[in-house]
């Protein structure tokens, strides 16, 4: 298979194997849902893993953004950190160490107690793995799930794309980028997305829960918003249909995609928030995000499932755009790294 996320489908059949026999479980593994309840009394406990393997650069500080981004959007507080670090041979003390440092101040930064994980150095890897597994607590009555968006309502993006996929191949992909014919000044300003506007959602997570009733929430990822969108959709058991010209692709990440034949629907996305509401609403989160400097827009509608995902362009509806895996790993294996 190639590199990147299982496809859906064959996620979807693998998930349905599972038996919850545990009653405090209120949501397992389940395709579009960006995290797992557990019943803990008077509050949830919401438990996400996530993986780092596209970066080299940073990657201890990136395993707790995309971790809280997951609890973020089930309306958690990130509480606790578990790590697995794989390193390839011959990586330095100094480099390791520099990893844990990124992982403790990242913590530090969001108030998160890093409880233990495991490390090793490991045979063939071109770069180093990590692995989170991020635990939070979220109020009964505050828990936001995918499978809560209604047909018929708004969806609203933060933001715009791509955030991450941009910066990433700003870090890795400078030479394929010069070589495109990128100007440098572009390059350079693309990696600064990582912290501005940044790769976090969760202060527009955190605005959205506290200004209207959100119904869902998603972090589209590894496939960009196309499957962001497509396992939103998913999880909701419904169709959609958006309108192409409401998303806000980034500049830089247009640049990028122009120059290296990309598809930005289909690049890693972190650092946008996908939220459905009431479309009456919608106008008033928004306001509330703008007023936060936090740009956001209306991009579609979930409709009845029977209607599908259809994607308006200026020629007309079409049939919902599909990345078998993400762009920003289709382009890393057509090059050597």
């Amino acid at each position: 298979m190639q590199a990147g996320k299982l496809p859906l489908g064959l996620l979807s059949e693998l998930l349905s194997r599972i038996e919850i026999n545990d009653p405090r479980v209120l949501l397992g593994a389940k395709p579009g849902e960006d995290a797992a309840l557990i019943d803990f009394g008077d509050r949830y406990l919401v438990a996400k893993t996530d993986p780092i393997t596209f970066a080299s650069d940073l990657i201890g500080w990136y395993l707790v953004q995309v971790n809280c981004n997951d609890l973020a959007v089930m309306g958690a507080t990130p509480k606790w950190i578990m790590v697995t670090l794989l390193l390839p041979e011959g990586i330095s003390e100094a480099e390791v160490g520099d990893i844990f440092e990124q992982l403790l101040e990242a913590c530090k930064a969001r108030d998160i107690t890093l409880v233990g994980g495991h490390t090793e150095v490991t045979y063939d890897l071109p770069r180093p793995i990590a692995i989170g597994c991020m635990l939070g607590e979220v109020a009964k009555d505050r828990v936001v799930m995918t499978s809560g968006a209604r047909v018929g309502d708004s969806i609203i993006l933060t933001q715009g794309i791509s955030i991450e996929g941009t910066a990433l191949l700003a870090l890795e992909a400078r030479e394929q980028l010069l070589g495109a014919g990128v100007a440098v000044d572009v390059i350079d300003r693309a990696k600064d997305l990582l912290f501005d506007p940044g790769i976090s959602v969760s202060e527009a997570a955190e605005i959205a829960c506290n200004t209207v009733d959100v119904h869902a929430m998603h972090d589209p990822t590894e496939g960009g918003i196309a499957t962001g969108l497509l396992e939103l959709a998913t999880g909701a058991g419904s169709g959609m249909r958006v309108e192409l010209d409401k998303i806000r692709v980034l500049p830089e990440c247009k640049v990028f995609c122009d120059a290296l034949e990309l598809d930005p629907l289909g690049l890693i996305a972190s650092g946008a928030l996908l939220a459905t509401v009431s479309p009456e609403d919608a106008p008033q989160l928004i306001e509330a995000l703008a007023s936060r400097s936090i740009p956001a827009f209306e991009i579609g509608r979930l409709t009845p499932a029977e209607q599908g995902l259809k994607l308006v362009t200026l020629q007309g509806e079409v049939e919902w755009p599909a990345f078998d895996r993400d762009e920003l790993a289709r382009f890393f294996s057509s090059v050597e790294r």
